[in-house]
């Protein structure tokens, strides 16, 4: 963060009041909610796309697991019920009007963000864009997120090693968001590696396959029906892993499906063979990571580091799944597995910081 936006000697005192609109992932209290803390606490808000995807709700989780293991944060977590950005926007805008101290937001409308972030910074809130790359003019200088476009590539050399040898035929690739630049990377990272390592495959897509659970099986049983004889059905998102695991057991595919994130419905189709793989952006650990550097510089009055954290993702397959369940089945398992990965990455963050300009 330049010198001339340092917390350091910064007022707030242009902020006009307002009424706060906050909608809570989990229930409230210090670290957990809305407006739980004690007088002396850092107020910080913690932004998210909506409240019910698997990958929103694990960041949210993240945020509060720093937020406790810091201690004397008031955590208020906000958020549409679905995916809505200018909704979004509004509780963003709303929710710093109190909780001021600072924001870590996830957004799949960076276009959106642009000025409201500007207008946050301006004010004296430091912000750290989380899973989106913040847009130029935003002035947020730091981000916290995957090698989306390495991700992608790590999903088509998944498939690739199932395939025969110099395999022919059609892949159809699946983006919920186009636009959204995470998404489209990782969608790039698929094509690019298909191109490369199966020039005879052919690529469909990405199709928009949409993020409500819904609309996504909708989409893709269209794209399933229009290509029956695909070699394979490989989504970047969410809801795209439970979707073309349901469409597989229900019209006996012999395709190959697989997509992203943990929820539930697709680490059981990883466990029972339906999928092959499900890509980990390990949300929780980034929403974790997030807000520990926003909350410790906030409490040490210090400016934010600068720049793009490389927060690696996790591959999860037969050889791992029933351990990823096992961490996936509460708060306090993920803690207890997270805990040596926290301390080995917060004991020098420095090899994962790269220049905001080669985030993907």
């Amino acid at each position: 963060m330049p010198a001339s936006l340092s917390r350091r000697g910064l007022l707030r005192s242009g902020m006009a009041a307002s009424v706060l609109v906050a909608v809570s992932a989990c229930g409230g209290g210090s670290g957990g909610g809305s407006g739980g803390g004690s007088s002396g606490d850092k107020k910080i808000t913690f932004a998210v796309a909506n409240i019910s995807l698997n990958f929103a709700v694990e960041m949210a989780n993240g945020g509060r697991f720093a937020a406790d293991d810091v201690g004397g944060i008031d955590l208020n977590v906000v958020g549409p019920a679905t995916t809505d950005g200018p909704q979004e926007v509004q509780l963003f805008q709303n929710a710093i009007v109190r909780h001021n101290d600072g924001a870590v937001v996830e957004n799949l409308a960076p276009d959106l963000f642009t000025r409201p972030y500007a207008d946050a910074v301006a004010r004296g809130i430091p912000i750290v864009a989380l899973d989106t790359i913040a847009l130029p003019g935003s002035n947020v200088n730091l981000y916290v997120g995957n090698d989306n476009y390495g991700l992608g590539v790590t999903l088509a050399e998944e498939a690739i090693k199932r395939l025969p040898s110099g395999a022919s035929g059609t892949v159809v690739i699946g983006v919920p968001n186009p636009g959204v630049p995470v998404l489209d990377s990782r969608a790039k990272g698929i094509k690019d590696t298909f191109a490369a390592k199966l020039p005879n495959v052919r690529v469909l897509g990405p199709f928009q396959t949409y993020s409500d659970p819904g609309k996504s099986y909708n989409a893709w049983s269209s794209q399933v029906r229009s290509n029956p004889k695909a070699l394979a059905f490989l989504g970047v998102g969410d809801a795209d892993s439970y979707s073309l695991a349901r469409l597989k057991r229900e019209t006996k595919g012999s395709y190959l499906t697989a997509g992203f994130d943990l929820d539930a419905k697709t680490l059981e189709a990883v466990q029972d063979g339906t999928n092959f793989v499900t890509i980990s952006p390990e949300h929780y650990f980034k929403g974790y990571i997030a807000l520990r550097l926003l909350a410790d510089a906030v409490k040490a009055d210090k400016d934010l580091p600068e720049g793009w954290f490389a927060e690696p993702g996790l591959t999860v397959d037969s050889s791992n799944v029933a351990e990823i369940i096992k961490r996936q089945t509460s708060d306090t398992e993920r803690r207890s597995w997270l805990k040596p990965h926290i301390e080995e990455v917060f004991a020098d963050v420095t090899p994962y910081m790269k220049k905001m300009s080669e985030a993907r």
